[in-house]
């Protein structure tokens, strides 16, 4: 009998933690831009940077990582704030290909994502890159936040 009473007891917790997170939180929290990209990829230096409104309110970070063995670049932008509101979300991510005025980019845009968007990857073995990133402000009409290296970087 007693064995029974702590099974109860047990279930009992779980049914009442399981409501506390939802799916989908759990899903988006358990997101990182490690796992968005895949296997291989790492943050660079300088490769996190915040999405910022004109009145520099942080709405998230985009990131920029690199897979050295691959040499791929990856772009994903990450929300902060408005978790779970779709909202308009931008990642992109350009090379320099032959000379100063040669580039080719990877863009990826979303109007109803809910916690992050990406993958945006581009192959970037001996290029430099620039990379950005967008997320409108809750409602119509409301700030979008904008955040993008001034120079190209990460030279690989």
């Amino acid at each position: 009998m007693r064995g029974s009473t702590t099974t109860i007891l047990l279930a009992s917790a779980l049914s009442i933690g399981a409501g506390m997170i939802t799916p989908a939180y759990a899903a988006a929290s358990a997101a990182t831009p490690e796992r968005v990209c895949g296997s291989g990829f790492a943050r660079v230096a300088h490769g996190k940077q915040a999405v910022k409104t004109p009145s520099k309110r942080v709405l998230g970070h985009v990131y920029l990582l690199y897979n050295r063995r691959t040499g791929y670049n990856c772009v994903t932008t990450f929300k902060t704030s408005n978790i779970g509101v779709p909202t308009f979300v931008m990642a992109t991510i350009t090379t320099q290909t032959r000379g100063a005025n040669s580039r080719a980019s990877g863009e990826n845009e979303g109007r109803s994502v809910k916690h992050y968007l990406g993958p945006v990857k581009i192959y970037g073995k001996g290029r430099c890159v620039s990379y950005m990133g967008q997320i409108r402000d809750e409602g119509r009409g409301a700030p979008v936040g904008k955040s993008r290296w001034k120079s190209w970087g990460n030279c690989g």
